[in-house]
């Protein structure tokens, strides 16, 4: 089970990991698009950042701060 940090808490640094503290990509370019390839960028935007987790990054912008953004962005 993935836990996901407080907002209100840094986030913890692991030996040799590099805190990401943005600028973050926006996604609000792409409103305009029909609502399925809003949905696609949406799951990109999730599988990014997981990849980049992967490799040993660390978010300063917490998952439940990134989702909110990105479907605020995305109007979804």
């Amino acid at each position: 089970m993935t836990t996901t940090p407080s907002p209100n808490r840094a986030p913890t640094q692991r030996a040799g990991a590099t805190i990401i503290n943005g600028p973050w990509p926006s996604y609000s370019g792409f409103r305009g698009l029909p609502e399925r390839e809003r949905w696609v960028l949406y799951g990109s935007a999730k599988a990014y950042r997981a990849a980049l987790e992967d490799q040993g990054l660390v978010m300063s912008e917490s998952y439940d701060e990134f989702i909110k953004r990105v479907t605020a962005e995305l109007e979804i």
